[in-house]
């Protein structure tokens, strides 16, 4: 299905500019930080899950791609499920200490929360 953009264009008034080109911004996505600047925070969640506890890693700074591969590096290392989306990692169960030794080994600047 090709995506249409008619409603990104709502509330625009027509142009009898035959040269009339519309465009929309373009969000930039944020610039990856390298593995030393990013602080990232280790901690635990147990909230709307049915009581069972997931790791969660927040403050990546950057692009969702690099987000997914740090999950996917994170859940391949532990041997676990999880997920990477809305600049949060989320590994199934309580990994906090090797979720942190796992990211210094990496590069990154983790500490561990709660």
């Amino acid at each position: 299905m090709a995506h249409s953009d008619w409603k990104d264009r709502l509330g625009v008034v027509f142009s009898t500019n035959p040269e009339f080109q519309y465009t929309t911004a373009q969000e930039a996505e944020a610039e990856t930080l390298p593995p030393s600047g990013q602080r990232l925070i280790v901690g635990i969640d147990r909230r709307n899950r049915g009581g069972k506890q997931v790791t969660l890693v927040s403050g990546f700074v950057g692009r969702a791609e690099d987000l997914k591969e740090l999950g996917r590096t994170l859940k391949t290392r532990l041997g676990v499920g999880g997920s990477a989306k809305d600049g949060e990692i989320t590994i199934q169960g309580d990994f906090r200490d090797k979720v942190t030794e796992l990211l210094k080994s990496l590069g990154y600047n983790a500490k561990r929360g709660n």
